[in-house]
C-alpha cells in the first residue's frame, strides 16, 4: 500500500509472488484505490512543506494515517483470503536532502495499527535503510522498473519508465551490449507537484487537481515564466539524486511569479508546458527512446500532449505494455519489496539509488501469529533477481475505487 506525493487516495494490490530461479513470478489479484477522507487530507497538506506543524499534530497524523491504511488492508483481506503479509510505504511528509545527500526521510502510517486492525505482520519504514547504505532512498520503483524492463522488447537505445506522480522519476536500461553502464534512477522534479499546488491556491482548495487538463488547455503559455521556473540548479545536477515537495511548492511556484498576475487558464498552461519541458529535457539527455510511463499524470491529456510534442521520435506506452496497470504500479512496488524483505533478498539497485550496498528494507511489526512461515530469509534467494514476469495480469473488473464503510 502507498499514498503517493499528490497524497489523494491510498492505492492497494494484492499479488502473489514466487522465486523462479533468478526470476520472480507474480500473479496480480487486485487492486484498490480508497480516497482519503477530506478532513483527514486536508491535515495532511497542512503539514507539507513550507507549512508548519507541532509533534503532537504529527504523532495524531501517525496514527490516524495508520488506522486508514489498517482499514484498506482490512477490507481487501477481507475480499481476498489468504493474504500473508502486509507492506506499507504509508505518507511521505519529508525528505531530507542536503548538499545532495540524502539525510533522512519521515512516512507517517503508523503500522501497528496495520496490524492491529489485520492481525498480519507489517512491512513499513522502506526507505531508511538505503539512506543509512548512502543512498537518496529513491526512486525505490528503480527495483520494478528493471525488473519489467528486463522483460520487455528489444529496443535501439536506452529505454525509460517514467513515472509522473507529485514528483517526476525515471528508470532508464540501456539495451544489452549497448555500453550504456548499469541502470540509472533519479528523481527529475516536479510533475503534478507544481500544477496541483497552484490549482489548490487559485480555488482556494476546493480542487486539488486541474481534472484532464482542461484549464491549461485553454490557456496561453507565458515563455518568460517557464524559463523562470526551469531555473533551479537541481534540473542540471546529475544523478543519483532526488527531491520532493521540501524544494517544489507553492512557496517556489510564488517565488517564480515575481508577484505578477496570471490568468488561472494561463498559469496552469504555463506550468503544464515547464513539467513537459523539465521531463523532456532529462530523458534527451539520458537518450531514451522508447518510453513507459505510469502515475497520476498520465490522466491529464494535455501534459501528455506536450510531453509527446518535446520527445519527437520516442515511443510513449502506458506499463500497461508491461503487464502493470498504470495506477497500480506504485502498490505492486510496495507488495514486492514486502515480499523481499520477508524473505530476506535486498530490494534496491545501488546504480539507481547511489547506495553503497543493496539493503534488505524496512521493519517488521509482528502480526497477531508473529511472522508468516518461512520469513527471515532463504539463503537461495539471497540475492537481487534479474526479472519479474506478471504471470497474470490484473483484472481491470479488479481495480475499482471504493469507499470504506
Amino acid at each position: 500500500m502507498i499514498s503517493g506525493t499528490s497524497y489523494d487516495a491510498v492505492e492497494a494490490v494484492i499479488a502473489d509472488f514466487e522465486h523462479d530461479g533468478d526470476a520472480i513470478v507474480c500473479d496480480m489479484v487486485a487492486h484498490r484505490s480508497v480516497p482519503y477522507p477530506s478532513v483527514l487530507r486536508s491535515d495532511i497538506a497542512a503539514v507539507l512543506p513550507p507549512g508548519t506543524t507541532t509533534i503532537g499534530e504529527v504523532c495524531s497524523l501517525d496514527v490516524r494515517i495508520g488506522q486508514h491504511f489498517g482499514d484498506v488492508a482490512k477490507a481487501l483481506c477481507d475480499e481476498h483470503v489468504g493474504v500473508d503479509a502486509v507492506c506499507s510505504h504509508g505518507q511521505t511528509v519529508f525528505h531530507w536532502v542536503q548538499g545532495g545527500v540524502a539525510r533522512g526521510c519521515v512516512q507517517l502510517g503508523q503500522p501497528a495499527w496495520i496490524a492491529a486492525r489485520t492481525g498480519l505482520p507489517v512491512v513499513s519504514d522502506v526507505r531508511n535503510a538505503d539512506i543509512a547504505a548512502g543512498g537518496q532512498g529513491a526512486p525505490l520503483v528503480s527495483l520494478l522498473d528493471v525488473l519489467l524492463l528486463a522483460g520487455s522488447p528489444p529496443a535501439a537505445g536506452p529505454v525509460g519508465s517514467l513515472n509522473l506522480g507529485g514528483i517526476a522519476n525515471v528508470t532508464v536500461v540501456g539495451p544489452p551490449g549497448s555500453g550504456f553502464g548499469p541502470p540509472i534512477a533519479f528523481d527529475i522534479g516536479p510533475a503534478n507537484a507544481l500544477l496541483d499546488a497552484a490549482v489548490q491556491w487559485l480555488t482556494h482548495g476546493a480542487e486539488y487537481f486541474d481534472r484532464d487538463g482542461a484549464l491549461a488547455a485553454r490557456g496561453t503559455v507565458d515563455d518568460a515564466l517557464v524559463a523562470r521556473l526551469l531555473d533551479h540548479p537541481y534540473f542540471d545536477a546529475p544523478p543519483p539524486k532526488s527531491t520532493g515537495k521540501e524544494d517544489f511548492n507553492l512557496a517556489y511556484l510564488e517565488e517564480k511569479m515575481a508577484g505578477a498576475a496570471y490568468a488561472p487558464e494561463d498559469l496552469l498552461a504555463s506550468l503544464t508546458a515547464a513539467t513537459a519541458q523539465i521531463v523532456a529535457g532529462a530523458l534527451r539527455r539520458m537518450g531514451v527512446r522508447d518510453l513507459y510511463v505510469a502515475g497520476g499524470g498520465t490522466r491529464n491529456p494535455t501534459l501528455m500532449r506536450s510531453l509527446a510534442e518535446r520527445l519527437p521520435g520516442v515511443t510513449l506506452r502506458s506499463t500497461d505494455a508491461l503487464g502493470v496497470a498504470e495506477e497500480a504500479k506504485e502498490a505492486l512496488l510496495l507488495a514486492l519489496i514486502g515480499f523481499l524483505t520477508l524473505t530476506g533478498v535486498p530490494a534496491t539497485i545501488p546504480s539507481c539509488t547511489g547506495a553503497r550496498r543493496p539493503s534488505v528494507l524496512g521493519v517488521i511489526t509482528p502480526g497477531a501469529h508473529g511472522l508468516p512461515p518461512g520469513a527471515g530469509g532463504d539463503p537461495a534467494h539471497g540475492r537481487v533477481p534479474s526479472r519479474l514476469t506478471v504471470r497474470t495480469p490484473l483484472d481491470r473488473s479488479s481495480s475499482r475505487p471504493v469507499q470504506l464503510r
